[in-house]
């Protein structure tokens, strides 16, 4: 009976076997995906030429190279929430117009970036504004009752409503589920920035 129990470990050499030995492709991918990856992140870190330093990888090895640094650089692309967020994006494509070979198609997408881009950085900041001016309207009116229950007056009661946690949960989830519209649009964008060869 004893003879019938494996190990894990024999299980997955028994699995390994299977699948057989890896070929050279797979192992090329192995080692430089993440050689790219590293080299993207240094990219957006560090002021490097991205052209200069991949033409230290021999020409076979770059695709992989180049597949490893797109993932990290799209990843990257963020909603412009502040200043440091709007150059990362920009060196961010900027990175991709010297990975990506069809310039048209990355041009294309590119330009649905810019308008969601532009469009949070004006309509959007209008609509937190007005959503925050609202929310707090309204959390100071739930606290006024509040206060009126339980002391039978609001009389010489002033309270900054911002600076109460609740309201700050509130308005951190509200800012959430209006950021959310752009995201879903933009990882849409980047699922069509991946497809571009």
């Amino acid at each position: 009976m004893n003879d019938d129990i494996k190990s894990a470990r024999e299980i997955a050499l028994e699995k390994a076997a299977k699948l057989g030995e890896a070929t050279p492709e797979e192992r090329l991918r192995w080692q430089y995906v993440p050689e790219g990856e590293r080299l993207g992140v240094k990219y957006l870190n560090e002021d490097i030429n991205l052209i200069v330093d991949l033409q230290r990888y021999p020409e076979n090895v770059r695709q992989y190279i180049n597949e490893g640094a797109e993932d990290i650089l799209i990843r990257n692309i963020n909603l412009p929430k502040d200043d440091g967020a709007r150059k990362s994006a920009r060196r961010t494509m900027d990175g991709l117009k010297i990975l990506k070979r069809d310039k048209a198609a990355l041009e294309n997408v590119y330009s649905k970036l810019r308008r969601i881009f532009n469009h949070y950085a004006q309509q959007g900041q209008q609509q937190k504004q007005e959503a925050y001016e609202t929310l707090k309207v309204q959390f100071a009116a739930k606290l006024q009752e509040a206060i009126k229950q339980q002391t039978g007056t609001t009389a010489g009661y002033k309270i900054d409503v911002e600076r109460q946690p609740q309201f700050q949960e509130e308005w951190r989830r509200v800012q959430a589920q209006l950021d959310l519209q752009y995201i879903k649009l933009l990882d849409e964008y980047k699922l069509e920035l991946k497809a571009i060869p």
